[in-house]
């Protein structure tokens, strides 16, 4: 063995490395998804603090857009034209596509960051970001200072969800790793939920604070997220990668962890990045590209950007705008805003008992179906804007479009950001895929102002018949390099990459560790009998 191999593993014997990899991994093959909650509460507290982190991003990403909807928003920033106040289509696109552009670099520089600094450190950068951009979005009265703060706010979006994803992946148990990945989803719909609220209950105010509530408010939910950071445990798989394994172990005790197990769960880390070191070879962006890491990054940063091509941006963004345009008062439609908001996040915590059920792969293949039938007769139907019923037809179906779509690929996409990539290479993949998702977004929030305005090209909801042909091409893709993930541990996955398994034969693949475990199995079934 190599004096750099040594180091790396820290003088360990590789066949010790492989038995204590062994005893963890049937560990977790035998335990369920309660019993993992019950045995490790710290770990599932930690979790849900992530999430937490998320939601405050999830302000400025999403749930911002809200702003367009808010008749005194658009009294101030905007212009008049055809008995109504607009914001210009180019201010449109500076809003939500500066964000996304800034959000990229953030993604990007997350990662590097992340892998030098750790987690936790990255998360204190990204919140002085943050409260820097809601400042300038609280006292903004230009078009000009308000596109600053959304600009700067998006260097956090853009960093909370590369390093979020990455840690929820790292501490999370096989049984657990479902439920948390595809939970980020919730993560992107409370935001909205409690603007949505906001805007219920301030919306149709006459002056600024008809809007700057919104903005406000984060200041509450970032703080929040903030108080918890210093009590937050570091990822002990970024910790153990740069040699420091007594604070490996400490992080693995604060997460729940026994402390009788602390030193075979660190063996078992090493011996997966072992293995993995012999397949990368590096840790550099250019590696996420190299031999089976190109499949593999493809795989988990695709679903991210089908989030984008499906229309999701649009639907955020515009569907209550739409429901002002076409008549329905301000009040009713924050109101509908507010449901839309419940629908997402009900149907995201449903997600949670399906992404293991039914898999990935199906769940995300059934939603993409169904957003297509639906995208297409909602472009059909407004295709007639001035006849109420059909434009009540349209709200129906993008409620339902929301539902649809939080069930599936809103969830299965952190699903498998998280887990395909390989150990050393993940907050790279992550923030690759975020980068790439956050690009499409910004293409598409420079054109959707000029398909949707009335002042533009005035398409209303016929615009989703764009997204209806785009989410065709996404469902070819996914039926033919999409694989099937779901209950398979990271070595499992690592050596089904390595061996190259076709797609379509991931789910009833047996694994070499699978067979590993079933001979454990057997020989312990012995030694009580």
């Amino acid at each position: 063995m190599s004096e750099k191999n040594e180091s790396f593993t820290d003088h360990v014997d590789i066949v010790n490395l492989e038995a204590a990899g062994d005893a963890i991994g049937r560990r977790e093959y035998e335990e369920t998804t309660w019993q993992a909650i019950t045995r490790r509460p710290k770990t599932v507290f930690w979790g849900i603090y992530a999430l937490w982190v998320l939601t405050a991003s999830s302000y400025d990403s999403q749930a911002g857009g809200s702003f367009l909807s808010v008749p005194q928003f658009r009294k101030d920033f905007g212009f008049y034209y055809d008995g109504e106040y607009v914001i210009p289509a180019s201010w449109q696109s500076a809003y939500t596509g500066g964000s996304y552009a800034s959000a990229t670099v953030g993604s990007l520089g997350a990662s590097y960051l992340a892998d030098r600094i750790g987690r936790r450190l990255v998360y204190l950068i990204a919140f002085a970001f943050m409260y820097v951009g809601i400042t300038f979005e609280v006292v903004a009265t230009t078009n000009s200072m308000f596109f600053g703060g959304k600009f700067i706010n998006g260097f956090a979006v853009g960093a909370f969800g590369t390093v979020t994803m990455t840690y929820l992946a790292e501490i999370s148990p096989k049984s657990l790793r479902g439920v948390t990945t595809a939970a980020a989803g919730l993560s992107y719909t409370l935001g909205p939920f409690i603007v949505s609220l906001i805007l219920n209950a301030y919306g149709e105010m006459e002056n600024r604070w008809a809007y700057r509530g919104i903005f406000v408010s984060q200041y509450a939910v970032t703080t929040l997220g903030l108080m918890g950071l210093p009590f937050m445990p570091e990822s002990p798989w970024w910790l153990i990668g740069q040699g420091r394994d007594k604070k490996a172990a400490n992080a693995l005790r604060r997460l729940g962890h026994p402390a009788s197990s602390t030193d075979a769960q660190i063996a078992s880390i090493k011996a997966t990045l072992e293995k993995v070191r012999q397949e990368t070879e590096g840790v550099t962006f250019l590696e996420c590209f190299k031999k089976s890491n190109l499949r593999r990054t493809i795989i988990s940063i695709a679903p991210l950007s089908i989030q984008a091509f499906v229309g999701i941006l649009f639907i955020i963004n515009y569907l209550t705008y739409y429901i002002q345009l076409a008549g329905i008062s301000t009040a009713t439609s924050f109101k509908m805003q507010v449901g839309a908001t419940v629908i997402c996040m009900a149907a995201n915590m449903t997600s949670w008992f399906l992404v293991d059920r039914v898999g990935r792969r199906n769940l995300t293949m059934v939603g993409v179906t169904t957003m297509i039938v639906i995208l297409m007769i909602a472009g059909g139907l407004g295709s007639q804007p001035g006849n109420m019923s059909y434009v009540k037809g349209v709200i129906a179906l993008l409620m339902i479009y929301d539902f649809v779509y939080n069930i599936t690929i809103g969830a299965t996409a952190y699903n498998l950001l998280a887990e395909v990539s390989t150990s050393r290479l993940r907050a790279k993949t992550a923030s690759i895929g975020l980068a790439v998702q956050n690009a499409f977004y910004t293409m598409f929030s420079f054109v959707m102002p000029y398909l949707f305005n009335p002042d533009e090209a005035n398409l209303g909801a016929k615009t989703t018949f764009v997204y209806g042909g785009l989410s065709v091409l996404c469902l070819i893709y996914l039926y033919f390099y999409q694989p099937e993930t779901s209950g398979r541990t990271y070595e499992e996955l690592d050596e089904m990459f390595i061996d190259r398994v076709p797609a379509r034969k991931f789910r009833n693949h047996v694994t070499n560790v699978e067979r590993r475990m079933q001979r454990l199995a057997e020989q312990s079934d012995k030694q009580e009998t």
